[in-house]
């Protein structure tokens, strides 16, 4: 199988792609992370998200520790093919590490204050085994 599709990606100088997943049927922003050519590839093969970890230094397959996996329906780039789109469901409902439904869960209020808009679901702890 070619994989010029990934050619056509404008990767920056680190060999990555920003990429934002979005919830499947609501539209909602869930979580933005990193691809580098292997985990598009590997995402588009397997149907689920898998990403770069800057931090790690590593691939991430999404909900490896957690459970939480993201089953992706399409993948999109933008107008300039360097921000990647991943339309998933979310398994567990859970896509941030904090216990969140998604990860822009601050909100800037008309004082300046970041105010939390969203609640914990699960402890992070009972989560990723640390309790």
């Amino acid at each position: 199988m070619s994989e010029d599709w990934l050619d056509a990606i404008k990767w920056d100088a680190q060999g990555l792609v920003p990429a934002i997943a979005q919830e499947h049927g609501t539209g909602t922003i869930l979580m933005m992370a990193w691809m580098n050519p292997e985990s598009l590839r590997l995402t588009r093969e397997t149907g689920h998200a898998v990403y770069w970890s800057r931090s790690r230094g590593r691939l991430w397959h999404k909900g490896e520790e957690s459970g939480h996996q993201q089953v992706v329906h399409a993948i999109r780039i933008d107008c300039d093919a360097d921000v990647v789109l991943l339309d998933v469901e979310q398994k567990g409902g859970i896509a941030c590490h904090t216990g969140r439904h998604n990860c822009f869960f601050r909100e800037l209020d008309v004082q300046g204050r970041w105010v939390e808009v969203a609640p914990v679901l699960k402890d992070p702890d009972a989560i990723y085994g640390k309790a």
